[in-house]
């Protein structure tokens, strides 16, 4: 039978599978997966824990990602990070590898230089491996995003071009390139891109990775609360 995982009787069969043997640790992981989609971090947290205890190096990626995005512990994540690349290498969880979500915990510490070397890192090993075509836009994104933090606006221009090219409509390169240009003084094509941008934002072009729709990820772009026309000071997220 099927039951609605954030629904009583699934966590009722999943505890049964637990009084019955305490050390799979799958089901510890199902028993902490929805509580996090609820936004239940703590009480999550103390499950997806118990999965690591039992087998380390297959939950502890999920449960770093599960910091980075969900519960935002970023200095944990990082941890969590670099003690499975020591083992597994610089290997993917949730279609990244480690060192794009130790990148994402950088920017999110502002500490946006170590961000952008690693990401700089990243997009040229993709390029270098899968050529330049199947580098991923999330990881040009952050990539602009860390030269936008670091003043570099020429750099972080280039940078989302690229990710335009494979995505045209993601609202939040968009967003970020206009105020680029803006510092640039480059108005007209600043605020017809910021236009563009609320066009696409509202549309629902934004970050499209699996679990966006329960976490907004770092700089995502709140469309609902961007009101105002393109302005000088920072961007409002």
């Amino acid at each position: 039978m099927n039951y609605y995982v954030y629904g009583k009787e699934y966590r009722e069969e999943i505890d049964k599978g637990l009084a019955k043997d305490s050390t799979i640790a799958y089901l510890w992981q199902q028993r902490a997966m929805p509580l996090f989609k609820q936004g239940k971090y703590e009480l999550g947290m103390s499950y997806i824990d118990k999965a690591v205890k039992y087998d380390p190096f297959h939950w502890m990626p999920y449960r770093a990602f599960i910091k980075c995005i969900f519960a935002q512990t970023y200095r944990d994540a990082i941890a969590d990070f670099e003690k499975c690349r020591t083992v597994l290498g610089n290997a993917y969880v949730m279609d990244h590898t480690y060192n794009f979500y130790i990148a994402l915990c950088k920017l999110q510490l502002n500490e946006f230089e170590d961000a952008e070397r690693m990401l700089e890192t990243e997009v040229d090993s993709q390029a270098v491996l899968y050529g330049d075509g199947l580098v991923h836009h999330l990881d040009l994104f952050y990539l602009g995003m860390s030269k936008y933090e670091l003043g570099k606006y020429e750099e972080a221009v280039s940078v989302f071009d690229r990710a335009l090219e494979k995505y045209p409509q993601f609202s939040d390169v968009q967003y970020y390139k206009s105020y680029c240009l803006l510092r640039l003084g480059r108005v007209e094509e600043a605020e017809a891109l910021f236009a563009l941008a609320k066009e696409n934002g509202r549309a629902g072009y934004t970050i499209n990775e699996d679990n966006e729709v329960y976490e907004r990820y770092p700089y995502q772009v709140r469309w609902s609360h961007i009101r105002r026309p393109l302005q000088s000071g920072a961007p409002r997220t």
